[in-house]
């Protein structure tokens, strides 16, 4: 029985130290029909000949130029010219396991359409991977292993790029790569969560990651901090604001008060929380600043958590159980 086609989508800039064990680890795939769409975003290094000759002996390999500039563009470009029935996405700098594509695969086909097949990630670094680094990987990976992304959807991206694999037709469905938001990655996993697509658990690594110093995700304006505010508050007050509640921020440290005045600019009204004595009763952009027991006065509201030290998120889930409120309906952590 023919294998389904799978087409593998890679933007690449000036990755030519990490394009040969990219490019292997695909070759060497058990799923063997697939194709890779790989759209040179403008590289200045060696990268674009070292995928030439390897398309040059693997017919699978497809190699075009960026006809515009950036992730976006490349993706869009690499998504036209794609053929197969499941679409996944591969960073140039990254590793596949060998069962990959096989997983990803096999997976969809037996929960079938409107889901979304992913896998553990595990991070690797000539340098060593720091706690941070460390702590992001077991946090996104427990979420992975239960299906439950989602569930802390305004923290991170919980659904990286090179790590899922959907049905061409369910990404056709939600626009595929067409808005032009960044982070990218985190628009789509907005968009997967707006549909209601499923996320399949899965206890299986499946993306070998590689962090470095200029990796884009570190270096690119694209992913500052203020772009993940940006589409956390969008996609929010899209999807899960309800406007028949006073909405209250909690926490007025640095994100605190970004949020604070990006809800100005959109003119949306909110009290403001936080547990600093020596902040309590002042006011910031006007707003005056209320001890966190101030939330036992409102019979009803959805709080913005902006608190980030974890020993203080779990004093927060705590006092929010006790006031019987539910995370992702009447609060939502944004870090």
């Amino acid at each position: 029985m023919q294998q389904s086609l799978i087409s593998v989508l890679i933007p690449f800039k000036n990755t030519q130290e990490f394009l040969d064990e990219c490019l292997v680890s695909i070759i060497n795939q058990t799923h063997t029909n697939w194709e890779l769409l790989i759209i040179d975003d403008n590289s200045t290094d060696n990268s674009y000949n070292l995928v030439n000759d390897y398309a040059k002996k693997d017919n699978r390999i497809k190699l075009y130029k960026n006809e515009g500039s950036g992730i976006i563009n490349a993706l869009k470009l690499a998504f036209s010219k794609s053929k197969g029935d499941y679409i996944t996405r591969m960073d140039s700098d990254d590793i596949m396991p060998d069962i990959k594509l096989e997983t990803l695969f096999n997976n969809l086909q037996l929960h079938g359409k409107n889901h979304i097949a992913t896998g553990l990630v595990s991070y690797f670094s000539a340098e060593g991977i720091s706690d941070g680094y460390r702590k992001y990987e077991q946090w996104l990976n427990s979420l992975t292993t239960e299906g439950t992304n989602y569930s802390e959807i305004y923290k991170e991206c919980v659904i990286p790029s090179p790590s899922w694999m959907i049905a061409k037709e369910d990404l056709l469905a939600i626009d595929a790569f067409n808005p032009t938001r960044y982070p990218e990655d985190y628009d789509l996993t907005f968009r997967f969560y707006e549909a209601n697509y499923k996320v399949i658990p899965c206890k299986k690594v499946l993306h070998l990651w590689r962090d470095y110093g200029t990796r884009a995700s570190r270096t690119d304006a694209n992913y500052a901090e203020n772009s993940f505010i940006d589409i956390k508050l969008h996609y929010f007050l899209k999807l899960d604001f309800d406007k028949s509640k006073p909405l209250v921020i909690w926490g007025a440290g640095n994100k605190g008060k970004t949020i604070a005045k990006k809800l100005i600019a959109l003119n949306i009204p909110f009290q403001w929380i936080c547990d600093n004595p020596k902040k309590i009763g002042k006011h910031i952009y006007d707003v005056e600043m209320k001890p966190f027991q101030h939330l036992e006065t409102l019979a009803h509201f959805q709080s913005i958590v902006s608190v980030a030290n974890k020993e203080e998120q779990v004093i927060i889930r705590t006092y929010f159980s006790k006031l019987k409120k539910e995370s992702m309906r009447d609060y939502f952590f944004f870090c």
